[in-house]
């Protein structure tokens, strides 16, 4: 097929989209409410894929109809059959095919399926690239005007029992920014506990629809955050950016927050050398005090030693 030719810009031609090199696996951003934000570069990969892996196809599809593509035989992958579908990507790359791979918006691989076809084909040595885009997480960050040199990304948290609780203890002592998912229908319940967790004057913004139309971005605290979406349901895609811990709460964990991560470890079989190793890392507190926790919990004698 022959290219129409580039169109010209302010200083020149415009570059073409630089194809995807056969035999390689493409981790494609899209959208994540704007579909105006789907590059060129994307367009252009979309296209020419063999194939494309996508976490729902129905969702996939109408984005595809919408930028004018057609032809791509369109596969599924999500959390459920991603372990499954590893094998023939691994075998389609291996081919020569080009492989590419999208979730329902913004960067595959991100609290969304990816990350284990991507492990699986480059340890298989094989190629994998990728075109970048929208991603809420760091749009979210940039717009709450909280420090973006250092932070750190959770994902969604846990939703109910020690695993939860140890990871409220983790961010209530975070020093860095911290940005965390939310469905819309836990925001309230999840920013009362940050509140519970971290105080309930740390600031806080709350992220909503980001790219549409009804955007928004709600800035306060956590004990505000949570009445406001208390009072008035959160609807849309939510992103949580919170305030790092100041200095003097940094570093200092509660010790219950301590004593659940480590019964979580020890419920999942580690020996208390390797739970108290992985706590204390986890949370930056001294060994001595981790281990004598254990110790407690255990009913360990404490002249046994570390």
């Amino acid at each position: 097929m022959t290219r129409p030719p580039a169109a010209p810009g302010p200083s020149g031609p415009r570059p073409e989209a630089i194809p995807a090199r056969p035999g390689s696996l493409v981790l494609v951003a899209t959208p994540i409410g704007n579909l105006g934000d789907l590059s060129s570069r994307a367009l252009a990969t979309l296209a020419a894929a063999d194939v494309l892996y996508c976490e729902d196809t129905r969702h996939s599809r109408k984005l595809l109809s919408h930028a004018g593509i057609s032809g791509v035989p369109l596969r599924s992958l999500h959390e459920h059959n991603e372990v499954d579908r590893i094998p023939g990507i691994v075998e389609a790359v291996r081919r020569g095919d080009v492989v590419a791979v999208v979730s329902d918006a913004g960067m595959p691989g991100i609290s969304d399926p990816g990350s284990r076809v991507v492990a699986a084909v480059a340890g298989a040595g094989l190629t994998v690239s990728v075109v970048p885009g929208p991603s809420a997480a760091v749009a979210a960050l940039v717009v709450s005007g909280f420090p973006t040199d250092r932070f750190c990304f959770e994902g969604f948290l846990p939703r109910t029992g020690r695993d939860r609780r140890s990871r409220l203890g983790a961010i209530a002592a975070e020093p860095r920014t911290v940005v965390l998912f939310e469905a819309p229908g836990r925001t309230s319940a999840t920013l009362g506990d940050l509140a519970a967790a971290c105080g309930s004057d740390r600031p806080v913004a709350v992220v909503r629809e980001l790219t549409k139309r009804y955007e928004q971005v709600w800035r306060g605290t956590l004990a505000g955050a949570a009445e406001w979406a208390e009072a008035s349901p959160v609807r849309g895609e939510v992103v949580v950016v919170l305030a790092g811990a100041p200095a003097a709460v940094a570093g200092a964990v509660d010790d219950a927050v301590l004593e659940a991560a480590l019964r979580t470890r020890f419920d999942q079989g580690e020996r208390t050398r390797g739970a108290v190793d992985a706590v204390a890392a986890e949370f930056g507190v001294g060994r001595r005090h981790v281990y004598d926790l254990a110790v407690a919990l255990l009913r360990v004698p404490p002249s046994s030693g570390p």
